[in-house]
């Protein structure tokens, strides 16, 4: 594992990352399927009576198109709604590819489409230039951003036929626009990049302090099964929890290491150092662990420095902040 006290310095980002994932398609519940690949960004399928929604559409059409093709090998219904957990692009570019599967409304919370407004353009050339690979086909992805057509605050139930879909905001964490989807009768949970198994919490955009009460209302749910942004789907109460407690430790713990930092009047760069140290014992054999952490201290050192809200992220920031952590 790269330190950044290593004489070699890391490649920006995730540009050396170049090893294809398996995709696995797991059901589970009647209702409930979910296209994961080891780490890689998810996506969450619920089939309804008459319809079919997908959670977060992948970052660009070419990718969408795997997910329609399994899909399509359980159901013919409709895909009529594609639901934005957040804005990141890597989430959201790929939903051109389900308007000819019968979209008829991308659904967002209204946080979620004010983050599109502000920040949409920096962050899709950010996201882009970070993980090129996660970007196949990114010529497919038709100019523009992706709008939602529907939005929401705080709650809102569709019915698909007898099945009840709630989509809920439960509170600020890895963005301020953060929705999950909760199937109350199967007891199944989309979470998004609130929770994530064996993967790294991206945290550049998060509120670091609400993040863990967030968690506390998707546990509160008590869910069965759940989807997490990035990792296996866990399919036990059991591990439902370890995913959940997994994420609420890396977000505490980076937190409070970067806070004591601060407050002790520590620069940016011996913050990251000490971070990085601290935590990569316990969590540095997760996915994109060396990528996430200087945007996570980064952003934490905001916060603890009274900036309540995330910066935005530009192509030409990502790279300034990864040279003065990493020397590169």
């Amino acid at each position: 594992m790269s330190h950044p006290n290593s004489t070699s310095p890391k490649t920006f980002a995730s540009q050396a990352d170049l090893e294809v994932k398996k995709v696995s398609f797991d059901q589970l519940s009647p209702h409930a399927y979910a296209y994961t690949a080891e780490g890689d960004p998810n996506t969450g399928i619920v089939i309804g009576d008459d319809a079919v929604m997908v959670i977060d559409t992948q970052a660009t059409p070419v990718m969408a198109q795997d997910v329609i093709r399994r899909i399509r090998e359980v159901t013919d219904k409709p895909i009529k709604y594609v639901l934005l957990s957040h804005y990141h692009a890597v989430r959201v570019l790929g939903a051109s590819a389900y308007r000819a599967e019968g979209c008829e409304q991308i659904i967002a919370s209204q946080d979620t489409y004010d983050l599109i407004v502000e920040r949409g353009e920096q962050d899709k050339a950010s996201e882009i230039g970070r993980f090129p690979r996660l970007f196949n086909a990114v010529e497919s992805v038709p100019p523009g951003l992706t709008w939602p057509t529907l939005t929401f605050t705080g709650k809102m139930t569709l019915w698909l036929g007898t099945l009840e879909v709630q989509i809920l905001q439960l509170g600020r964490g890895h963005t301020k626009g953060d929705t999950v989807v909760w199937l109350p009768q199967d007891r199944v949970l989309f979470s998004g990049d609130l929770v994530e198994f064996d993967a790294t919490p991206y945290a550049g955009d998060a509120y670091f302090q609400d993040w863990p009460a967030t968690l506390d209302r998707l546990a509160a749910l008590n869910p069965a099964k759940l989807v997490p942004g990035r990792g296996a789907a866990l399919q036990t109460p059991e591990q439902v929890q370890a995913g959940l407690n997994g994420t609420r430790a890396f977000v505490s713990e980076l937190y409070e290491s970067v806070k004591a930092g601060a407050a002790a009047g520590l620069d940016l760069n011996a913050v990251y150092r000490e971070t990085y140290a601290r935590l990569a014992e316990r969590y540095g054999h997760w996915v994109i662990f060396a990528h996430c952490m200087p945007f996570d201290v980064t952003r934490a050192f905001d916060e603890a420095s009274g900036h309540a809200d995330p910066r935005i992220w530009t192509a030409e920031r990502d790279v300034a902040m990864w040279k003065a952590l990493e020397g590169v």
